[in-house]
C-alpha cells in the first residue's frame, strides 16, 4: 500500500513537476520547520550525509505507519482509509506552501492517496472473517480472521512490481536526465581574463588537501533534499526590483558576455572550528558588477536578494557585491560546467562572505531592495544579516588523537581570510610561544594559504594550536565561540601523543 502509493507519487511528480513529490516537499517542509539549533546539529553529525538520512527517515515512518494501517484496517476499514487521506493532506498542504508552489504540485499527493485507497481495498478483499466463529454467533471484529494466501500474494506482487515501474518512470519523465545531458552538451567559452598561474601555491606535504579541491570532495551545505535540475536551455536569470532597468537573461546570452576564471575559496558559515566545509576552487563566470551596473540600481538598493528555483532566498549587500572584488554568476568550477550539486546552470559567488549570504546556487532572479524590506531564508532564522568571513585557520595534518613517531613531524593545514588575505600563520606546542609557520605562495587574497611547519616532536602528549593574522595585521581572535549567528571562532587545537 505505502510502496504503491510512493511510486504512484514519483510517477505523476515526474510528469508533472518532480520537485512537488511528497517525499521531497514533506522533508522540505520538516527542514524549514526544524529549529536552528536542530538543523546545525544534523549538519555536525551527518554532515553531507544530513538529507538523506532525513530521507530513510521519512521512509521508515512511512513503512511504519503503512504497516499500522494495514493491520488497523483487518478490523476497521475506515482507520486505514482515514489515516491515508490524513498523509495525503499532509503532502498536499507541503506542496502547495512551497515558495514556488503552483496549483498542479497538488497532484502527487492526490495521486498517491487514490493509490494506496485502491490498494487497500484490494489488500483487505484479500481477508475474511472465519465463517464457523460467526455460525458460532461471534462479533465479526473478534472472529478470527482468514487469508487468501494466492490471492494475497499476486495482489502484493503485482502491487510492488508496479510501485517500482512507477517509480522508475518518475525517474525516466523526471527532469535530472534531461539536466545531466544538458549539461554534458554545454561548452564553457574560453574566458576573456584568466586565472594567474601562482607557482608554489601547493606545498605537496602528505596529509594536506590539494590547493584546489575537487568538484567531488567541494562541501555541500544546502536546503535541498535533491538538487534541482534544471536543463540550461530552460535557465534564465531576471533582475529586477530597485533598478531603472529590468534585465532577463538566457544562458546563451550570459556565456556570451566576457567571461572571468578565478581561484576563490568558499565557507560556509555553519561550518566549526577546524571543520570541513571550506573548499578553493577556480570559477569561470559572468562580473556580477557590470550585470548590476547595466540595470541602475536605485539610492537605497542596499540588498540583493537571490533566488534559487527552488524558491530559497539568499540576501547579499549590494555595495560588496559592486565594489571591485570578483562576484560573480559563475557557470564552470574546475574546468567544467557547474555539477548539478553545486548550482547548475548558474550560482552566484560573492568572496568573502559566508555562502548563506551571497553563494545562491541554482539561481534564477535577483531582486534589488532593501534589508528593512525583506529578510532572506535564514535571516528569518536569526542569522545574523551580514557575514563577513572571519580569519580561520585549520590544522589538516597530524590528525586530532593520532598516534605519532618522535622525530621531524610537519603540522600543516590552511588558512584563510577571503578578499583580506593572510600575512602570516603561527603554531604553538603546549603552553610554548608561538612560531611562524612556512607560507605557500599566495595566489589571490580571496583563497586560502596552505602552510606547514617542521615540529621535532619529543615524546609524550602534546596539543597543537594554530593562528593566523590577516594582511591589515589582526590575528584571528582566540574566543571559541558557536557558528550562530554569524560564524564561529577560536583557535583550532588538537591533540596528539608521540611516541
Amino acid at each position: 500500500m505505502g510502496a504503491v502509493a510512493v511510486g504512484t507519487a514519483q510517477l505523476v511528480a515526474g510528469i508533472v513537476n518532480p520537485a512537488a513529490s511528497p517525499i521531497l516537499t514533506v522533508g522540505e517542509s520538516a527542514i524549514d520547520a526544524a529549529p536552528g539549533w536542530l538543523r546545525d546539529a544534523a549538519i555536525r553529525t551527518f554532515g553531507p550525509s544530513d538529507k538523506s538520512v532525513l530521507l530513510a527517515g521519512i521512509a521508515a515512518v512511512l513503512a511504519l505507519a503503512a504497516i499500522a494501517l494495514g493491520i488497523a484496517s483487518l478490523q476497521r476499514l475506515w482507520v486505514g482509509v482515514l489515516g491515508l487521506l490524513a498523509f495525503g493532506a499532509i503532502g498536499v498542504v507541503a506542496a502547495l506552501t512551497r515558495p514556488v508552489a503552483r496549483p498542479g504540485d497538488a497532484l502527487p499527493a492526490l495521486a498517491a492517496t487514490a493509490a494506496g485507497l485502491v490498494t487497500l481495498v484490494a489488500l483487505r478483499s484479500c481477508v475474511r472473517s472465519d465463517a464457523s466463529a460467526s455460525a458460532t454467533g461471534a462479533d465479526d471484529r473478534e472472529a478470527p480472521w482468514v487469508i487468501d494466501r494466492r490471492r494475497f500474494l499476486l495482489t502484493v506482487t503485482a502491487g510492488v512490481v508496479g510501485a517500482v515501474a512507477a517509480g522508475g518512470a518518475g525517474n525516466f519523465f523526471g527532469r535530472r536526465f534531461r539536466a545531466d545531458a544538458s549539461r554534458a552538451a554545454v561548452g564553457i567559452p574560453t574566458p576573456a581574463s584568466s586565472a594567474a598561474a601562482i607557482d608554489g601555491a601547493e606545498l605537496h606535504v602528505p596529509g594536506l588537501g590539494p590547493f584546489l579541491t575537487p568538484n567531488e570532495r567541494f562541501y555541500r551545505v544546502d536546503t535541498a533534499l535533491f538538487a534541482p535540475a534544471v536543463a540550461a536551455e530552460d535557465w534564465s536569470l531576471r533582475i529586477h526590483g530597485m533598478v531603472r532597468r529590468e534585465i532577463m537573461l538566457d544562458y546563451q546570452r550570459l556565456l556570451s558576455r566576457p567571461l572571468i576564471e578565478r581561484d576563490i575559496t568558499l565557507t560556509c558559515v555553519s561550518n566549526l572550528v577546524g571543520g570541513p566545509y571550506v573548499g578553493n576552487a577556480r570559477w569561470i563566470g559572468a562580473p556580477l558588477r557590470e550585470l548590476l551596473e547595466e540595470a541602475e540600481p536605485l539610492p537605497g538598493a542596499d540588498q540583493i536578494v537571490g533566488r534559487s528555483v527552488d524558491g530559497f532566498t539568499v540576501g547579499t549587500p549590494t555595495g560588496v557585491a559592486m565594489d571591485g572584488r570578483d562576484a560573480m554568476l559563475a557557470v564552470a568550477m574546475n574546468g567544467e560546467p557547474l555539477p548539478i550539486v553545486h548550482g547548475f546552470p548558474v550560482r552566484m559567488i560573492v568572496p568573502g562572505l559566508y555562502g548563506y549570504v551571497s553563494a545562491t546556487k541554482w539561481v534564477v532572479d535577483l531582486e534589488l531592495t532593501t534589508f528593512g524590506a525583506y529578510d532572506p531564508y535564514w535571516v528569518e532564522r536569526g542569522w545574523a544579516e551580514r557575514a563577513p568571513i572571519k580569519t580561520m585557520s585549520r590544522i589538516d595534518t597530524p590528525q586530532a588523537n593520532r598516534q605519532l613517531r618522535a622525530g621531524e613531524i610537519p603540522i600543516a593545514g590552511v588558512a584563510w581570510a577571503q578578499d583580506v588575505g593572510i600575512d602570516r600563520v603561527d603554531v604553538a606546542i603546549d603552553d610554548g610561544p608561538w612560531l611562524p609557520a612556512e607560507l605557500a605562495a599566495e595566489d589571490t587574497v580571496d583563497t586560502w594559504r596552505q602552510w606547514v611547519y617542521l615540529w621535532e616532536a619529543a615524546r609524550g602528549e602534546h596539543l597543537l594550536r594554530v593562528r593566523a593574522v590577516d594582511r591589515t595585521g589582526t590575528p584571528q581572535t582566540p574566543v571559541r565561540t558557536d557558528p550562530f549567528p554569524d560564524g564561529a571562532t577560536g583557535y583550532h587545537t588538537i591533540a596528539v601523543v608521540v611516541r
